[in-house]
């Protein structure tokens, strides 16, 4: 890992994914928008979200889908604040490659996650940012003295919590979809190591590796099995 920088841990160089995911979710929001709304149930059925039936079906693409969609204004409006400032910051000292990793493979084990256990239909990019905090805070257990990480990683700390608890109260929160996400990220960026750490922890990072998909395989058969037997 180059030494951390402050003045540019905001400002990704050239190419940046996080202007890329935030324009595609704007994209499709609009898309949404002129297609029935994008509170539509069928709108968002026919747009990607998670809908548990569909996967059962083979539509394994709505595992992905779902992180680019989001339910009403005040949604999109949040999570691209959130993804805009949190993921200028993590690709900066991830890089473009290693962030948007982290970010897709959050994204999918929180969707994973939300197949399993929440039969509701569910979308938004909060799974992949859940997993942007987890890996800051891993970020933070990784590089104990670097003061401006831990800072990032303290306060990353407080509000993941902060958002799980108030996320409890909520029925329209998709809690596992948070809950997998965080677990995704954190996974993820123990074994898509920054490249100080990559040769001192290879044996961490494969046994990471390997938690991940044993835990997405579990979480892909529970949530078969449970919609299946729903279905028949």
């Amino acid at each position: 890992m180059r030494s951390y920088n402050t003045r540019k841990s905001y400002l990704p160089d050239k190419f940046s994914v996080t202007h890329l995911f935030l324009a595609i979710q704007i994209v499709i929001f609009l898309l949404m928008t002129l297609n029935g709304g994008s509170t539509n149930v069928l709108t968002l059925i026919l747009f990607g979200a998670k809908f548990n039936p569909a996967i059962v079906q083979g539509e394994w693409w709505r595992l992905i889908a779902p992180m680019f969609i989001h339910i009403g204004f005040t949604h999109i409006l949040v999570n691209s604040i959130t993804l805009y400032y949190l993921g200028t910051q993590m690709e900066s000292l991830y890089g473009s490659l290693r962030f948007a990793l982290i970010y897709l493979l959050s994204g999918l084990m929180g969707n994973l996650m939300s197949f399993a256990f929440n039969d509701s239909i569910s979308a938004g990019a909060s799974t992949s940012l859940f997993g942007l905090f987890a890996a800051a805070i891993v970020l933070g257990r990784q590089f104990p003295y670097n003061l401006g990480i831990q800072q990032m990683a303290r306060s990353f700390t407080m509000l993941i919590f902060l958002n799980f608890f108030f996320g409890f109260f909520s029925a329209a929160v998709d809690n596992f979809g948070h809950l997998g996400g965080a677990l995704g990220g954190a996974l993820a960026a123990v074994f898509i190591a920054m490249p100080r750490t990559a040769k001192s922890q290879n044996g961490q990072r494969l046994l990471f590796l390997i938690i991940y998909f044993v835990s997405a395989i579990f979480f892909a058969y529970t949530g078969f099995m449970r919609a299946g037997f729903a279905l028949y």
